[in-house]
């Protein structure tokens, strides 16, 4: 993995909203700081614990959160690495990836902003560059299946069905593992294409 890649999104990695109040952010990093202290001796997490810190020094100072703001707007328009692979553009196995795809970005999505846990349909086509008429039929099945719903502005969010089945079925999608890993750590599920085969999982 090259440094470019690696964007650590430190709202992800708080969990929290990009619009969350600084007293929210103040909460959460309390509640994760103790979780991840190296003397917790069930959660200590040295690695995540330096990170949450460093997350909190950056959101709870106004000059450095707008700083950071900037550059979050800039990675959040850009599609994430991990769909820059052939295995999410050719055949049916690039099919059934892009479905574990959304879902993954979905499920995400839920669960650090359960108030706004919804994406848009260009939200998705930016983050995964794949364009929208190869992301209907994607669409379509998964909203027959009661994987997603629409919200009332016709957003995506992803339902316990959902949930279910991509947790169940996970393991056997070692990049999705692999994204979803990235961004309990924060970093914005940056997997080159030398960290896969290029070949459905």
């Amino acid at each position: 993995m090259t440094e470019e890649t690696v964007f650590v999104d430190y709202y992800e990695m708080l969990r929290v909203s990009p619009g969350a109040e600084i007293e929210s952010i103040q909460r959460v990093h309390r509640a994760l700081a103790a979780r991840y202290h190296p003397d917790n001796l069930e959660t200590g997490d040295l690695e995540r614990f330096l990170l949450v810190n460093e997350a909190f020094k950056v959101l709870s100072d106004p000059e450095k959160r707008k700083d950071f703001d900037a550059n979050y707007k800039s990675k959040k328009e850009n599609p994430m690495p991990v769909f820059l692979t052939k295995e999410f553009t050719e055949g049916v196995d690039g099919e059934v990836n892009r479905r574990m795809g959304l879902l993954c970005l979905l499920y995400t999505q839920r669960r650090i902003n359960p108030v706004l846990p919804a994406l848009s349909v260009l939200e998705i086509e930016q983050m995964m560059f794949i364009p929208r008429e190869h992301l209907l039929f994607t669409i379509w099945y998964l909203k027959a299946k009661r994987q997603i719903i629409q919200d009332d502005r016709s957003s995506l969010m992803i339902t316990a069905e959902g949930i279910d089945f991509m947790e169940a079925n996970l393991p056997e999608h070692k990049t999705m593992y692999k994204m979803l890993e990235a961004a309990d750590l924060g970093n914005r599920y940056s997997i080159t294409k030398s960290e896969t085969n290029g070949t459905a999982p």
